[in-house]
């Protein structure tokens, strides 16, 4: 029996591109095993939206440190009703908009914004008895001992349907704008999106959410932490 096993302790890792069900798996998953839920994402888009606002230049990696030493940001782990403040203010609803979406990428390449937002993501996790976390490199950077690690796929025309979906946004310039973030994602040199060698690969592309979920909880249930 591992240690995990007699502490009750539990963390998963879900990894993958943009949509491909991340978040929705994520948060129902933490809610059946009544653990947290981490939307890395989100901190990386908080963190966009607080360097928008200062007005600093997206490609001066310095000055985008210095506003990520700086901003005041804080994330809730409620997988049922988790917020996003920086500096006090609540901006669940700025975070998804189309400036920010535009510019994340970037902002979440530069080196130094990863060390920081990684060290404080680890600590939340450390925190947790039981925590679900989703993101780009949580398999492979942010918690390499998880001891369940997902990566979500699903074909191009699917996942550009959901987000538009979601977004009442156009097909097509959906597409294009989950192609433009894929490529940026994967291709950065720091912590880039990537499946690790032993993380469980599922294409939920033809499945339900509560299909996708029922696998997860039947994969940590056969290693003993479910």
């Amino acid at each position: 029996m591992g240690q995990n096993e007699r502490t009750g302790r539990c963390v998963v890792a879900v990894d993958g591109p943009s949509g491909s069900g991340k978040s929705t798996v994520s948060r129902r998953l933490a809610v059946s095993l009544d653990a947290r839920y981490l939307d890395t994402g989100a901190m990386y888009r908080a963190l966009t939206w607080a360097v928008l606002r200062s007005g600093v230049d997206l490609t001066d990696a310095e000055s985008v440190a210095k506003v990520t030493g700086e901003v005041d940001l804080r994330i809730g782990t409620d997988p049922q009703g988790y917020g996003v403040t920086a500096d006090g203010v609540s901006i669940d609803k700025e975070i998804r908009g189309p400036e920010v979406t535009g510019a994340v990428s970037a902002v979440a390449a530069v080196p130094a914004v990863r060390a920081i937002l990684v060290a404080r993501q680890r600590q939340i996790i450390a925190d947790a008895r039981r925590i679900v976390v989703e993101g780009r490199d949580i398999g492979s950077v942010v918690a390499p001992d998880a001891d369940l690690k997902v990566y979500l796929t699903a074909s191009e025309t699917a996942r550009a349907q959901r987000r538009s979906a979601e977004d009442a946004a156009d097909v097509a310039v959906t597409a294009a704008d989950l192609a433009r973030r894929d490529k940026l994602d994967s291709s950065r040199k720091a912590d880039p999106l990537q499946q690790t060698p032993d993380a469980v690969v599922l294409d939920t592309t033809e499945l339900g959410i509560d299909e996708v979920v029922a696998r997860l909880r039947a994969l940590l249930t056969e290693r003993g932490v479910a």
